[in-house]
């Protein structure tokens, strides 16, 4: 599998308590693209940060985990996610958002056999966005998580309307409850993952934290409690999620274009083992601070 992943890259500043605050490399799509190179499968990530010492950190932290990017510095600053955590380890963030697609031509490299993308990227630039992918449509598995910012969506209406814009081009879908029920408050969470699923995706997954994950294929449903272990913070665990959620399906020959049917005929008990691998990744990364996700070595 070789991946590409579109969005941002950016600098979380988590501070807890009287503790002075700390700072760590993240961003939804970035954490994707590192989570998948230490699982086994590096590829490029698509993303932009300024010319600052912050910039440099992040283009530092992407080569020493064998990830290469387009994209890389320009003139705004780079993006700084200031987060407050609060007792559990989760944290909510503000930022000084800025993003804009970097040029990369009218598609996509034709080997990229997974192309995910989500978050502030798919926010600030649908537009742009979907395009790449209904053509990358024609060699990749498109995946999708959301990743949602209330605090950066300025029209709830339109907001919808485009994350189902994403979810119609994706193949495979991984979102939090939590965006689910701000999207539709007067669902329930299955009933939306029930209703992304009809939208065209082979596999939508929501997760819940400490109370696991639960997805939907066109086979049935599965669930999988989240296994108890000592949290130092939240981030980043659902980005391992995915990465390891998309890993598991390209051990079995599920990713790619030519494998599209192959995916669609996912059976419940294979999503629950994938639900299984996603959740066992996601615990390490709770473990530890900020996004900082498992090598290959540590899921044995």
């Amino acid at each position: 599998m070789n991946p590409t992943v579109i969005g941002e890259a950016l600098v979380d500043v988590l501070a807890s308590g009287i503790a002075p605050a700390q700072e760590f490399v993240g961003g939804s799509p970035l954490n994707v693209a590192v989570a998948l190179a230490r699982l086994g499968y590096p590829g490029t990530l698509i993303t932009r940060w300024g010319h600052d010492d912050k910039g440099a950190t992040i283009e530092r932290f992407l080569s020493a985990n064998n990830v290469k990017y387009l994209g890389g510095a320009d003139d705004e600053p780079t993006v700084i996610a200031h987060g407050i955590l609060d007792p559990a380890g989760g944290a909510t963030f503000a930022f000084n958002a800025f993003w804009q697609m970097p040029t990369v031509g009218p598609e996509l490299a034709q080997d990229a056999e997974l192309v995910h993308t989500g978050s502030i990227a798919t926010l600030f630039s649908p537009a742009e966005l979907l395009p790449l992918l209904a053509a990358a449509r024609s060699h990749a598995t498109i995946s999708y998580d959301p990743n949602l910012r209330p605090s950066l969506v300025t029209n709830h209406g339109q907001t919808v309307a485009e994350v189902e814009r994403f979810v119609g081009q994706a193949d495979v879908v991984r979102v939090s409850g939590i965006d689910l029920k701000w999207l539709y408050p007067m669902r329930s969470v299955h009933e939306s993952a029930r209703a992304w699923l009809a939208m065209g995706p082979a596999i939508v997954v929501a997760t819940a934290g400490s109370r696991g994950s639960w997805g939907v294929v066109r086979a049935g449903e599965a669930e999988y409690s989240a296994p108890s272990v000592e949290v130092t913070d939240t981030v980043g665990a659902g980005d391992t999620f995915t990465a390891a959620l998309l890993c598991w399906l390209a051990e079995r020959g599920m990713i790619g274009a030519a494998n599209r049917e192959k995916l669609s005929r996912l059976e419940a008990n294979q999503l629950e083992q994938a639900l299984i691998f996603a959740a066992h990744a996601a615990s390490v990364t709770v473990g530890r601070a900020g996004a900082n996700p498992p090598h290959r070595g540590e899921l044995s």
